[in-house]
């Protein structure tokens, strides 16, 4: 388990992190989102040990990344693709990762496999594409078969064919127990992998909530009716709450389908179809950062429910 515990970061006057507080749980994967600058990274690097916070704390496993036994046994990292040498092989590599974290040499071959570069282990990181690069650095955040999974911006230069393996390999290692926290910035990929965001916007929380939850809110409550007898049930429903849109066709806002539906039930009119409209992930996330004055309200909102 990560948590972060009123966390918050300065660099000169601004401040990058403030005053944040979240968990990542196991058994699912948790999205992290937030704008260009809005302290994503920083988050990550204090949860990493790599950056010392101002005040507050991030633990995993209930204690400081420092204090781990064995960090790379503990945790799987990617936050820099570009960060392994150039000149050394695939193998060399996590070869020096796994001396370095007490881990077997022969788990080296099988992340390869795992992560699709089982015949490349040979050929220098220079000639790797990005794509090729990111795979290697998810093999060396598996290398030590972590608990937990802290990957930044893992799907960047991955293929069509990658992201669907990616998103795969994801989704079983939280089914599996794991602990798996992923910023993006891609936001069609996030709802197809994440079960559950985090969104931060100049370093506070704005939502801590689940995907399908987030992407119902922003909806509002909004479903499209066709039934030859518009008229009828639109003088059924609430004042205000209804759009003719022509051809027998009307939006209904402030009501879910089942409450349409048992409107048209109780006065007999039939329905030809009736749809509600579900938010994209990428329309929930731009109406929560475009207003920077009411943090917090999916997060507070969830806690309400959970109690």
């Amino acid at each position: 388990m990560i948590e972060v515990r009123n966390l918050t970061k300065s660099y000169g006057r601004r401040t990058v992190v403030e005053d944040l507080t979240f968990t990542v749980p196991p058994g699912r994967v948790t999205g992290f989102l937030g704008p260009n600058g809005a302290g994503k990274s920083t988050t990550l690097r204090m949860i990493l040990g790599l950056d010392a916070p101002d005040s507050g704390a991030a633990l995993v496993n209930g204690v400081p990344y420092a204090a781990l036994a064995a960090p790379l046994r503990a945790v799987g990292a990617l936050l820099d693709a570009g960060a392994a040498h150039p000149g050394r092989s695939a193998r060399a590599h996590l070869s020096w990762l796994a001396r370095a974290g007490r881990i077997a040499p022969a788990r080296v071959a099988e992340v390869l496999d795992l992560v699709g570069l089982g015949g490349e282990g040979h050929r220098r990181i220079a000639e790797f594409s990005l794509g090729m690069r990111q795979r290697l650095g998810v093999a060396a955040a598996l290398l030590g078969d972590p608990g937990v999974l802290l990957l930044d911006e893992p799907l960047n230069g991955l293929d069509a064919e990658g992201i669907v393996w990616l998103r795969v390999l994801l989704r079983d290692l939280a089914a599996r127990g794991r602990t798996v926290f992923v910023s993006s910035h891609l936001m069609n990929e996030m709802e197809a992998t994440a079960d559950h965001v985090l969104v931060i916007d100049s370093g506070r929380l704005v939502a801590d909530v689940g995907v399908g939850e987030l992407t119902r809110r922003a909806a509002g409550g909004r479903v499209t009716v066709a039934t030859p007898r518009w008229a009828e049930l639109a003088a059924a429903l609430p004042d205000g709450s209804v759009r003719a849109d022509g051809a027998g066709r009307l939006t209904v806002t402030g009501l879910d389908a089942a409450e349409v539906g048992e409107v048209a039930a109780r006065h007999g009119i039939a329905l030809h179809e009736l749809v509600p409209h579900r938010s994209r992930l990428e329309d929930a996330f731009l109406d929560l950062t475009r207003d920077l004055d009411s943090p917090r309200v999916y997060a507070a909102a969830d806690r309400e429910e959970e109690r």
